[in-house]
């Protein structure tokens, strides 16, 4: 439940979602479960349709003019609201902390970045550090693994709190995955830049990800997911992905990520 301690909370705090252009364009189920969970937690939801991608892969490649153009058009969209919530730690962090550093020369939009940026929060960091959510009522039979992405582990920091959501989900076992923090090679754009080092990385990871015997594996990232998902897949292993939002939300209509065609892991 949420806290009554500040004046936004006391009420229903006005939330903007950050849908993202992965779970816009390849996994909309993703954004239905944040907005389930947002609404379970107590808030009024938006999803301000000026949204546009965070800018990350131009910023990422040093197009730093486009990636301002865009940044300014997200600024604008969702400054209005309370708080502005991201179902993904990378897109999370673009906003929190590399917004500022594309408006240094321009001291009024270097403010409105960093207004902005203080009211960002990936989704479980906001449930559980802002909305104090400290259980879900859903439930799950079966082993998952879970995967924690570099952003959502460096930039925003992000580690107990999905397994702290997760332990409160009826029927649900977590098998930890050695190397849990260990980079994918996905990283946006570094996996197109460097395919054969970004395959290398993906390969130990998806090792990893088998040794732990659980058929499904979880994030918040869906870059991570999708890329893992992807390697498991083409080495043969049925081993499936989602992201924690959907089993959090019990939003599992979806098959999960590289699951054979009717596949209900």
């Amino acid at each position: 439940m949420p806290a009554t301690g500040d004046p936004i909370r006391r009420s229903r705090p006005r939330v903007a979602l950050f849908v993202t252009c992965l779970v816009d364009l390849m996994r909309p189920s993703v954004g239905f479960a944040a907005v389930k969970l947002l609404e379970q937690a107590g808030c009024e939801v938006s999803v301000p349709r000026a949204q546009t991608c965070c800018g990350q892969p131009a910023y990422n490649s040093g197009d730093k003019a486009d990636a301002r153009a865009i940044a300014r058009n997200v600024i604008e969209a969702f400054e209005p609201y309370d708080y502005t919530v991201v179902p993904s730690g990378s897109c999370a962090g673009m906003l929190r902390k590399h917004y500022q550093a594309l408006f240094a020369g321009d001291a009024e939009m270097a403010a409105r970045a960093t207004a902005l940026a203080g009211k960002v929060y990936e989704l479980i960091s906001f449930l559980t550090d802002v909305m104090n959510m400290t259980g879900v009522d859903a439930q799950y039979f079966g082993t998952v693994t879970y995967h924690d992405s570099c952003s959502s582990l460096r930039e925003i920091g992000l580690k107990q709190q999905p397994r702290k959501l997760l332990y409160s989900v009826k029927g649900l076992e977590i098998k930890e995955l050695e190397d849990s923090d260990v980079c994918c090679g996905f990283g946006g754009t570094f996996s197109v830049k460097y395919p054969d080092i970004s395959n290398a990385m993906v390969s130990q990871k998806a090792a990893k990800v088998g040794e732990t015997g659980a058929p499904l594996l979880l994030g918040n990232d869906l870059g991570c997911l999708m890329n893992i998902a992807g390697k498991l897949s083409r080495d043969g292993k049925p081993v499936y992905a989602r992201h924690i939002a959907e089993i959090l939300a019990m939003e599992t209509a979806e098959p999960p990520l590289c699951a054979p065609k009717g596949g209900r892991a």
